[in-house]
């Protein structure tokens, strides 16, 4: 009997040990971690240095209230952030999570507004399907049904834009017409919303779950960036998924040059050794709010020591070892795989990412791209039939979050060339035996 709950009634095998890419459980079997728990492990587990950074701090303090001490930890990991961020963006605000990051980019927008005479401001704009947390703040400007229809009534729900979904509406990634047509569609909504109301434009620069690792169409960032310039929106860029390296680059939004006014880091800022995660923000925002009496907003353990131990030991191994040119790599190199598995399995429609932010989409018709039915929740049973064979994938619907199964391939940074065999070799085992299911999956459904 557990007295734990979480998603679900279901019950999982018990963790023994975790090492690298490779998880154990107290039966002896071995998993590789072909998700990063679920994106976060950017430098596979149990890493010594970390560690041994961790117990360091442990002996010194292991809490520290912010009001009431600075910390060597904290002051250091802000520094080394402030470093790795685009010219500018040099004032650290540090949470526990993606969740709290995400509120508190917006609050400290809503609270810049006030600052500085822009009252008016307050609608956060961001894309449908999106998912940006489960605070009833974050779940506001999320964009996936299932997740945020149960707690409508208790939110204010933020007006959205369609993603730019380019394969599915037949339009031409590489054409920056592309591009133009959704990014144009932030425009047409400030103006619909009334400009002098809109503060923000929230986006992850690479899609995570909700939208499988979608890579913006060209032109697309370029535009939506000239669009908030325009308007006088801050554009927040939510890098918890695709910051600390993942998609080849520190920050996903470096691929495009594109400036963001606040960014958003968690999961692989500190790869799951704490609980951490943080904003990044310009004194031009910063100042007016704290000359107002300070940044109205706070956690318990934003700046924990420990926390901020791990972090700074994060990044630094992630320098020490080249993982950000190394995601690069390897993620082209595991999305070839992914394409290969493409040709041998026509369930797959869509691979698509950067780095190793990977996904793969089911569709019962390529050339349609027909979803997979609804009733058949595959995207559920191949995550369980990959486990079963011993490789650990993270699965979401794209389309609004009640169809368009997909599957996120997105290993530790530390992935070898002989990780990324295995990780293919299991998944077109998988497949194989996914695909002999499906006649009796849709003879019972």
């Amino acid at each position: 009997m557990s007295h734990l709950f979480y998603q679900s009634g279901g019950r999982k095998p018990v963790l023994e040990q975790a090492r690298g890419v490779y998880m154990w459980d107290t039966e002896g079997k071995r998993y590789l971690d072909g998700s990063s728990g679920a994106m976060v492990c950017n430098i596979g587990h149990s890493n010594e240095n970390v560690l041994a950074a961790m117990r360091e701090q442990m002996e010194k303090s292991t809490f520290g209230y912010r009001l009431h001490f600075e910390t060597e930890a904290s002051e250091k990991l802000a520094a080394k952030t402030a470093e790795k961020m685009p010219e500018g963006l040099d004032k650290v605000f540090f949470v526990s999570g993606g969740s709290e990051a995400i509120e508190s980019a917006m609050k400290l927008a809503r609270q810049w507004a006030v600052a500085t005479d822009q009252g008016s401001r307050w609608k956060v704009i961001s894309r449908s399907p999106s998912y940006h947390g489960c605070t009833l703040g974050a779940l506001a400007i999320t964009g996936y049904a299932p997740l945020t229809a149960p707690f409508a009534p208790m939110m204010r729900e933020m007006p959205k834009v369609p993603a730019p979904r380019a394969y599915l509406d037949g339009l031409d990634p590489d054409d920056p017409a592309t591009g133009h047509h959704y990014a144009d569609l932030l425009a047409e909504t400030i103006e619909r919303e009334g400009p002098d109301s809109v503060l923000a434009f929230v986006l992850e620069p690479v899609g995570g779950a909700s939208t499988g690792a979608l890579v913006p169409p060209e032109g697309y960032m370029h535009r939506v960036r000239e669009i908030c310039d325009r308007y006088g929106v801050l554009l927040i860029m939510d890098e918890v998924m695709t910051g600390a390296g993942r998609t080849g680059a520190f920050l996903g939004c470096e691929h495009w040059g594109t400036r963001p006014d606040i960014v958003a880091l968690s999961k692989g800022f500190a790869a799951g050794y704490a609980p951490l995660g943080g904003i990044v923000a310009p004194d031009r925002i910063v100042d007016p709010v704290l000359a107002q009496g300070g940044f109205a907003h706070g956690f318990t353990y934003a700046g924990n020591p420990l926390s901020c131990a791990a972090g700074l030991a994060v990044l630094e191994e992630i320098d020490a070892q080249g993982l950000v040119a190394n995601a690069a790599q390897q993620g082209a190199a595991l999305k070839a795989r992914l394409e290969r598995l493409m040709q041998r399995h026509e369930i797959i429609g869509d691979v698509r990412g950067k780095g190793l932010l990977l996904a793969f989409e089911f569709m019962a018709d390529r050339r349609r791209k027909t979803p997979l039915p609804r009733a058949l929740n595959a995207y559920l049973r191949f995550v369980q039939i990959a486990y079963d064979n011993g490789l650990i994938v993270y699965s979401r619907r794209t389309r609004d979050g009640r169809e368009g199964d997909h599957i996120l391939v997105c290993p530790p940074l530390i992935a070898t060339d002989t990780h990324l065999d295995e990780i293919e070799q299991v998944l077109d085992l998988s497949l194989t035996q996914f695909a002999a299911e499906l006649p009796a999956l849709q003879g019972v459904h």
